[in-house]
């Protein structure tokens, strides 16, 4: 057997890098689905000393099982309607056929290889949206509070983030994407302690609240009910449009579509941070294993 069989893409758990770019794609026409699996799955990331750059490659999960026949979790679905709360809050279902999201060191090279891959799918597949995301002040999002508190510990992260062996898809990893943008001007006027309620933590150290409300967001996502999930949030935008990038890692769909539906308040009451933060877009990809995706790749000129 392939001795990476079970390897995960190295990009989901590469933390630490300051420059990223999430471009999403469609199938043109009646294109080939093998094809478009077959380039993405032929590009090359560069690996120099300074200028490495990690790419993640997924697929809508109907078009990766269904259409290719390839392994993957027989219920995993693409997000293919949106998500209603009872008081009429929407998250947008915008799901499209792939996903590349690079990351790397410096925006220059990434710039550089988003634009190799576009070409390389020329005729193929068409950018359907695309995002451009940075780190701020380390670790926080751009609403000043500390992103990824409960995230489990690299060592951990593959048991949360990855199908598990022998499983179909095993080695992969269910992504879900999404783009918040911030409503500021609504979340800068409330108070330090009115935000820490909206979050269920404290601002500077992300100390849980003892008393934090039902609303809070950390209540309405508590991995203890609803499951485990590895995120890779970032930031994105500009001074005045700016947002989060919701980027999170799964072993199988069920922990972030509750959380999803516990946000928008199917169970209960509604996320407070959805008041301030609003989805854009809202997609579910596979990311195979490393293997899975190489035995699209064509082989390398001797």
């Amino acid at each position: 057997m392939d001795s990476r069989a079970q390897t995960p893409q190295a990009g989901i758990f590469a933390l630490g890098t300051s420059s990223h770019a999430y471009l999403e794609f469609d199938r043109v026409g009646r294109a080939d689905a093998n094809e478009l699996v077959s380039r993405l799955a032929g590009l090359r990331e560069p690996r120099t000393t300074i200028g490495g750059v990690n790419l993640v490659i997924g697929f809508r999960p109907e078009l990766w099982r269904d259409t290719l026949g390839a392994a993957a979790p027989p219920d995993l679905t693409g997000f293919a309607e949106a998500i209603v709360g009872s008081d009429g809050f929407t998250m947008p279902a915008t799901q499209h056929d792939a996903v590349l999201w690079l990351s790397g060191s410096a925006y220059d090279v990434i710039f550089d290889v988003a634009r190799e891959a576009i070409a390389a799918l020329d005729g193929v597949a068409s950018v359907a949206g695309e995002v451009s995301s940075w780190p701020y002040r380390h670790d926080r999002d751009l609403t000043g509070f500390i992103d990824g508190s409960e995230n489990p510990s690299l060592a951990l992260a593959p048991e949360v983030a990855l199908v598990p062996p022998g499983a179909p898809g095993g080695g992969g990893s269910v992504l879900l994407l999404q783009q918040w943008a911030h409503r500021v001007q609504e979340w800068e006027s409330l108070s330090v302690q009115q935000q820490a309620d909206v979050i269920g933590r404290t601002k500077p150290d992300s100390i849980e609240l003892e008393q934090k409300p039902e609303t809070s967001h950390v209540a309405r996502t508590d991995q203890d009910e609803f499951g485990e999930i590895f995120r890779r949030n970032m930031p994105y935008g500009t001074v005045t449009d700016h947002g989060t990038m919701f980027v999170g890692f799964a072993s199988e769909q069920g922990p972030l579509q509750r959380m999803l539906e516990s946000m928008a308040g199917l169970d209960g009451p509604r996320d407070e941070l959805t008041r301030y933060s609003t989805p854009l877009t809202g997609a579910y990809y596979f990311v195979p294993s490393l293997s899975a995706l190489t035995a699209y790749a064509p082989e390398e000129p001797s």
